[in-house]
């Protein structure tokens, strides 16, 4: 029986916690492929600014390139978390704004990922998950050290690349620079 049970959540379509980007073309998971090293960098950087909020309780998040993928998705399977985003995605990003950007969005999945197991005592009881992970992105944003031009053209690109359920920005932007102060962002 626990063979049976175990089959039938290997074998379960994973969540979707997150999309930024259209849905369509659908995604293909056995399309992954390992991430490229420049963006598992990068990724590491995010971590490493959010990792202190859920240790030890950190969620095991992996990461892959995928062309069928929406831009940059965060999806939940039984097992684990995976973040797939599209490489042209990403080329884009960093040419028109570099590292920053892509951190921006990362941390914003990563975000999402931390949010069911970190607690941070300035985060607002009435903020949605999108909100948390906005918050969450500007957390690791600020505890980077970037310059303020760095951190420019990541709120840029935080602003727009919001998923379909992120609100305004004028909403948003307050969220994030919360998130940015507590974390030691000037």
């Amino acid at each position: 029986m626990l063979g049976l049970l175990l089959a039938v959540l290997l074998m379960a379509e994973p969540q979707i916690v997150c999309r930024l980007g259209p849905p369509d073309p659908p995604y293909n998971a056995y399309s992954d492929q390992s991430s490229s090293p420049d963006a598992l960098e990068l990724a590491g950087k995010v971590n490493g600014a959010l990792r202190s909020f859920c240790i030890p309780k950190c969620p095991r998040i992996s990461m892959f390139r995928n062309a069928t993928a929406s831009n940059l998705m965060l999806l939940r399977t039984p097992e684990q978390m995976k973040l797939v985003y599209k490489p042209a995605f990403f080329t884009a990003i960093y040419e028109a704004s570099g590292d920053s950007a892509v951190m921006a969005l990362l941390a914003h999945e990563v975000g999402h990922a931390i949010d069911g197991v970190a607690q941070a005592a300035w985060m607002k009881s009435n903020w949605n998950s999108e909100l948390r992970a906005d918050a969450w992105a500007g957390c690791a944003l600020g505890s980077m050290n970037l310059s303020s031009r760095a951190v420019q053209a990541a709120f840029t690109t935080l602003s727009k690349y919001p998923s379909s359920s992120h609100r305004d920005w004028d909403t948003r932007l307050p969220v994030i620079q919360v998130g940015y102060k507590q974390c030691g962002g000037k």
